[in-house]
């Protein structure tokens, strides 16, 4: 998540970024045609989805939740990007328990909006777009993360659903990169395989930078960094790759060249559907030998 430091940070990638990290839909059923091409799982999972409510300190959570619906599984956490827990990502989350996971994936503005958080088609690169997403973004900070990642790891350990004698996923997206870090040193003996996809200020020059928790960490780790963002921070990754290194964790970093910024969730305007694919093969690859 983002202290004001971080949230800054965060704030100037994006606007680099402009629009590049806009919704590419107007309308459900443009979201929901696209979501149809994606590739259907071999040997898929029925699965079963729900809306549910989470208790934390700080309030009633809601988020998506959806498992196969017979046996136990290893769990999933998912952070989603700045624009919220939205039909994209429920997808994604169905899609991903089809593989045989039970996959969490809440909203993490819940403090101050609830779902859908943001309209469709907000464009960062347009002031008054950018005001309502930092304004929800400003509500985020490290210590809200911690609250939060704990709470929603309990709630999904107490599943019927969930293998807790396997070790727990988690992702993130944008700025759930972080998020994703910052769970990973918070509970390290349960998350076994964490994956970061075009994550926003994973390594900066912030004194709470997420990377500086690496060796609070045991988890095994895949970076997936677009292009755009590695021309503009071109050593962020070799700061994660030494940090990883240092620290003896397994962690793959690579540079998906001609993506930009945003390009996997299937509703944003730079989905770019074959390195999406690479990102979620080299995911499923990871949850095999990390989570087994």
């Amino acid at each position: 998540m983002c202290d004001q430091h971080s949230l800054t940070d965060m704030a100037d990638h994006l606007h680099a970024t402009t629009g590049l990290t806009r919704r590419a839909f107007g309308s459900a059923a443009a979201a929901l045609a696209a979501f149809a091409a994606l590739p259907r799982v071999a040997g898929a999972a029925e699965v079963k989805g729900s809306d549910v409510v989470i208790k934390t300190p700080d309030g009633d959570a809601e988020a998506y939740f959806v498992a196969p619906t017979s046996g136990k599984h290893p769990a999933v956490l998912v952070w989603v990007d700045a624009f919220g827990l939205r039909p994209a990502f429920k997808q994604m989350a169905n899609r991903l328990a089809e593989s045989g996971y039970a996959v969490l994936t809440p909203n993490p503005y819940y403090r101050t909006a609830k779902v859908p958080a943001l309209p469709e088609g907000l464009d960062f690169g347009k002031p008054d777009d950018r005001a309502q997403i930092m304004a929800l973004m400003s509500k985020l900070t490290p210590e809200t993360n911690v609250t939060d990642a704990k709470a929603f790891v309990a709630w999904i350990d107490n599943q019927p659903q969930v293998d807790t004698a396997k070790k727990m996923g988690t992702t993130g997206y944008c700025m759930g990169g972080p998020m994703v870090m910052r769970t990973a040193a918070t509970i390290p003996n349960r998350i076994g395989a964490a994956g970061t996809f075009h994550g926003g200020g994973l390594a900066t020059k912030a004194p709470n930078s997420p990377h500086l928790l690496i060796p609070q960490m045991k988890a095994a780790y895949l970076v997936c960094v677009a292009d755009n963002d590695d021309k503009a921070d071109p050593e962020a990754k070799d700061t994660l790759r030494k940090a990883f290194a240092d620290a003896k964790l397994k962690a793959e970093i690579e540079v998906y060249t001609g993506a930009q910024h945003g390009w996997c969730p299937p509703d944003a305007a730079v989905y770019k559907k074959d390195a999406a694919e690479k990102a979620w093969a080299r995911q499923l690859a990871l949850f095999k030998t990390a989570l087994a």
